[in-house]
């Protein structure tokens, strides 16, 4: 029998969080000849063959650090490491008519532009409305696992590479074929991906531009949300670089580059530099830091909490190489509208308290 000196099931999470799992195995002395997909399928009790070999044909099967082809056969003592798309935890999904906003689709590919206030994929509390349960109604044959249950699938996860929060608006990109699906969740490991965001924070930032950095991992007061650490043992390591795009009377609007993708980033760093991102409440973000004591700018302030679901961020643009075409793909969109109105009355109110 073989001997598994490692697993390393630990997911690599983005504020856009990614879906995929890295195991590393050592096989054992008195191991026959056998061809890996064969070998991992029998080890790993969530992964199809199918899934095996198409992680092979995206490079994302190594064996002592060079890439192989399912027909490899395993050796004895040979060190294993395989990159697969996450094996899903098991909801009863029903596909709901609900509205995508397509900014572009192949058979390999879809990218959609997600509103605020839309949750990715069902969880606790939300197993309905989910962008999960829209992709399910127009398209039949995302990559995923499922299980028949009576007369609907079990399904989780269809196409997911990544996600964004809840009340994030903005760019996702969806996978049609297993192929596509690896080959995307292998760049989102790599950070070949290009990610920039549009936050509000409030107050003003010393610098025009920067960088912030540090291990984010669950703030052990409160499990529902992240903290950043100096210590490597407490979290993953994330790096946020920055610029100025506005500056008003309180607040500012940056531009977010992320070299790294952990769960809230963007939203944690800005809260460990005293600058949390505006109307964020798990973040401290939905109280008035700055400004005037007086009931006029409070008044005005809550008009503003009430432009957007929740923080003030959104995913403005996605950059990455098509998984099969090869060819390097760009995506922006714009402020949603109550984002631009926040801008807009944020502006005014500059301008006349100048």
């Amino acid at each position: 029998m073989e001997t598994i000196d490692n697993i390393d099931n630990t997911n690599e999470s983005l504020e856009e969080e990614t879906y995929y799992e890295h195991h590393c195995f050592k096989v054992d002395k008195g191991q026959s000849l056998v061809r890996i997909d064969k070998y991992l399928f029998n080890l790993l009790p969530n992964a199809s063959r199918t899934k095996i070999q198409a992680a092979c044909k995206a490079n994302c099967v190594l064996v002592n650090g060079k890439a192989v082809h399912p027909n490899y056969k395993v050796k004895p003592l040979d060190e294993i490491k395989i990159l697969l798309t996450q094996p899903p935890k098991e909801f009863k999904l029903i596909p709901e008519n609900i509205p995508l906003d397509i900014l572009y689709e192949d058979e390999y590919v879809l990218v959609i532009n997600k509103p605020a206030g839309m949750v990715v994929h069902p969880g606790a509390g939300n197993y309905s409305g989910t962008l999960v349960n829209a992709l399910l109604y127009h398209y039949n044959n995302l990559p995923t696992q499922k299980q028949k249950l009576s007369s609907d699938w079990i399904l989780d996860r269809p196409g997911l590479v990544h996600r964004i929060d809840k009340n994030t608006s903005g760019i996702l990109v969806v996978a049609k074929t297993e192929l596509a699906l690896q080959l995307l969740a292998k760049d989102f490991f790599d950070h070949n991906i290009e990610r920039k965001y549009i936050a509000l924070v409030w107050g003003r930032l010393a610098n025009k531009q920067g960088t912030i950095k540090g291990y984010i991992g669950r703030d052990p007061a409160n499990r529902k949300i992240m903290k950043l650490f100096d210590d490597e043992s407490k979290g993953k390591w994330a790096v946020t670089h920055y610029k100025v795009l506005e500056e008003y009377a309180y607040h500012t609007l940056v531009e977010c580059t992320l070299e790294t993708g952990r769960t809230h980033q963007i939203r944690v760093h800005f809260k460990s530099i005293k600058h949390p991102l505006f109307n964020d409440e798990e973040y401290g973000g939905k109280n008035i830091l700055y400004g005037t004591n007086s009931h006029k700018y409070k008044a005005f302030v809550e008009n503003l909490f009430s432009l957007l679901p929740g923080q003030a961020l959104h995913a403005a643009k996605l950059g990455f190489l098509h998984p099969i075409k090869k060819q390097w793909l760009s995506f922006e969109t714009p402020l949603p509208s109550g984002f631009n109105e926040l801008i807009k009355k944020l502006k005014n109110y500059s301008s006349n308290s100048a």
